[in-house]
């Protein structure tokens, strides 16, 4: 036992290094996925956090270069039970103990993940620290670095990971819409998915105006995950307003809900443990329908879950909920084309049951029903739709090898040639 993991509350549980060593802090939170380690792993939405994993065996398919989410290991720490003592996947070329060495990132291996995971449920995220090596002294000691790090609640911390400049995503066959995105924490599988749909997608830094959105021409404009506080993001909130005001077609994922909220004056909260995992129940409020989805985030909206309230921009509603505990899961207005969603229609990893959420918002753009979200695969009168909505409902793109051809980027990186070239499935 050369590991320690710290919470802020004093709980310690000892284990056994994995991964680097040394000492790391962020935010203790835990993910419920048996699937996708490596996309979780290379999500900018965990930026700043240390990750448990809920399944005992992580690593059991090691790490390749095809289906992570960026150039880099986003989380802060990596918590698991029992790490894979051999990585077998047709795919795979390296380890995942050796890829977090490679990365940096100090993870620890303990029994007590399922302990760990009711302490948080019932105790709430909080700040953590995993030590080992040179970096372990008594845990009275431990514990005051742990208290003396930063919280997530008023973290700003969108613009840590999102691109500093401006970059293409070219559409996948012939163009049909322009897309702005902006980048909060973007995941390659995004623009991807938008470029099956025909999409050309501009990827601008979270530093973008209204205006410089707006020059573009874009058809639509779209806000993605991100990690921090939504309570801090003034000037991305100040932006999205100015999209609205000016009627463009606009659809936001997780933190682009959160700041949806906001421009329409609603508050948001930090949940008490949040949702992370690839099992989340969201049901539609208009038509039953429930759909399994995945989930990243410790903030949420705080908004009337029945009926419909007045906005600066019209009238509005929740349009999902999660199953689990009424949080809100979406919100749309009724007389302007814009909506959002709480969870990853992306989800590279799956489940893929929200995919559809890209072909509303193609249907938006086209000048179809301004009701988003209460179909799947609307579009506008007179078109056809495009070859990609028929081929990918249930599972990304068909054939070929799994997360193939998506490419990946860190902050600041230009996508790479593969991220416009088509031939595989989501992971």
């Amino acid at each position: 036992m050369t590991a320690v993991l710290v919470l802020e509350d004093g709980r310690v549980f000892h284990g056994t290094p994995y991964g680097a060593e040394g000492e790391t802090f962020g935010e203790m939170v835990f993910n419920t996925g048996m699937t996708g380690y490596q996309e979780t792993l290379t999500d900018p939405s965990y930026h700043r956090q240390i990750v448990a994993m809920t399944a005992p065996h992580i690593g059991n398919t090691g790490v390749n270069d095809e289906d992570p989410e960026s150039s880099r290991v986003w989380v802060a720490g990596y918590v698991v039970r029992e790490p894979a003592r051999v990585a077998s996947n047709w795919r795979s070329n390296r380890s995942l103990d050796d890829y977090l060495k490679e990365q940096g990132v100090v993870g620890i291996a303990i029994t007590g993940t399922r302990a760990l995971t009711r302490h948080l449920r019932e105790r709430g995220a909080m700040r953590a620290g995993v030590f080992s090596g040179k970096a372990l002294a008594p845990v009275e000691e431990l514990l005051e670095r742990v208290l003396g790090s930063p919280a997530m609640e008023g973290a700003d911390l969108a613009g840590e990971v999102s691109t500093p400049k401006p970059y293409v995503v070219p559409a996948i066959g012939p163009k049909r819409f322009t897309v702005a995105a902006v980048d909060l924490g973007i995941k390659a599988m995004t623009p991807h998915r938008m470029a099956e749909r025909g999409c050309e997608v501009h990827v601008l830094p979270a530093s973008v105006t209204a205006e410089e959105i707006l020059a573009i021409g874009p058809d639509g404009v779209f806000f993605s995950n991100g990690p921090g506080d939504p309570a801090t993001a003034d000037g991305q909130v100040e932006a999205l307003r100015g999209v609205l005001d000016a009627g463009v077609p606009f659809f936001g994922i997780c933190f682009g809900n959160q700041l949806f909220g906001r421009a329409l004056g609603l508050g948001t909260y930090k949940l008490r443990y949040g949702h992370r995992g690839v099992n989340q129940p969201v049901q539609h409020r208009g038509t039953g329908k429930v759909e399994i989805s995945a989930h990243n985030h410790g903030f949420a909206v705080r908004a009337p879950l029945e009926g419909v309230f007045d906005t600066p921009y019209g009238p509005a509603e929740v349009s999902h909920v999660n199953l689990n505990d009424d949080c809100v899961e979406g919100l749309r207005l009724l007389d302007r084309p814009a909506f959002s969603v709480q969870y990853h229609p992306e989800a590279a990893a799956g489940p893929h049951d929200s995919a559809g959420l890209f072909d509303d918002f193609c249907a938006l753009m086209a000048g179809g029903r301004r009701t988003a979200g209460e179909g799947r695969g609307v579009r506008g009168a007179g078109e056809e739709p495009s070859a990609t909505m028929s081929a990918e409902r249930s599972r990304g793109r068909a054939g070929g090898v799994a997360g193939e051809g998506r490419g990946v980027r860190g902050a600041g990186e230009e996508p790479s040639a593969t991220m416009s070239t088509e031939g595989s499935k989501g992971a």
